[in-house]
């Protein structure tokens, strides 16, 4: 959880101070100097972890019951800047694609107990997502991630597309785009 925080915070530290994200388009070596902060197709191809997380009930599901669809993860906490700034635009994601085109499952990394990740959805006006946890953070050290947020794509088949490093703002067209690449069209 250090390391997460650790990142976090600098991922926090980087957006206070006017870095901009980097474009679908450009390369690691354009991106901020906040570590892996961006997009990373390094892991394409992989099949998602067989890892369990919980659902708001506390039921321990995995990426097999999201299988058919593309699925997007993201990995968050309450107590990272970049994380809540970001969870908005996920919720309204989650809303425009809820035909099932698309799966948007936030796993929160809080140690707390779930009531509290349900608590701060409530605080904080978010609906149409789901409050999934990882208080061990069994999943996030499946996929390997070690930044939050990070979210990662998965095609219909349960295989990595990307993984977006640092926050991301969802209801951009360079959002969509980057989702087209899992097989996601746009909101009817």
């Amino acid at each position: 959880m250090r390391t997460l925080f650790v990142t976090c915070a600098l991922l926090a530290l980087a957006s206070c101070h006017g870095h901009s994200q980097p474009t679908a388009n450009q390369s690691s070596a354009t991106a901020p100097e906040v570590p892996g902060k961006g997009i990373d197709r390094s892991h394409k191809g992989q099949t998602a972890p067989k890892a369990t997380f919980e659902d708001p009930q506390g039921i321990k599901v995995s990426m097999a019951g999201f299988e058919h669809r593309p699925v997007l993860v993201n990995l968050w906490a309450t107590w990272c800047a970049p994380c809540v700034k970001e969870l908005p635009t996920l919720d309204r994601l989650a809303r425009a694609h809820q035909d099932g085109s698309l799966a948007v499952v936030a796993i929160s990394q809080d140690e707390a107990p779930e009531a509290s990740v349900q608590a701060f959805f409530k605080a904080h006006n978010i609906k149409s997502l789901d409050a999934f946890h990882d208080p061990k953070m069994t999943w996030s050290g499946a996929v390997n991630a070690e930044v939050l947020p990070t979210s990662i794509l998965f095609d219909a088949n349960g295989r990595e597309v990307w993984r977006y490093v640092g926050d991301q703002d969802w209801t951009t067209p360079e959002a969509a785009k980057l989702l087209a690449e899992g097989g996601v069209s746009p909101p009817k």
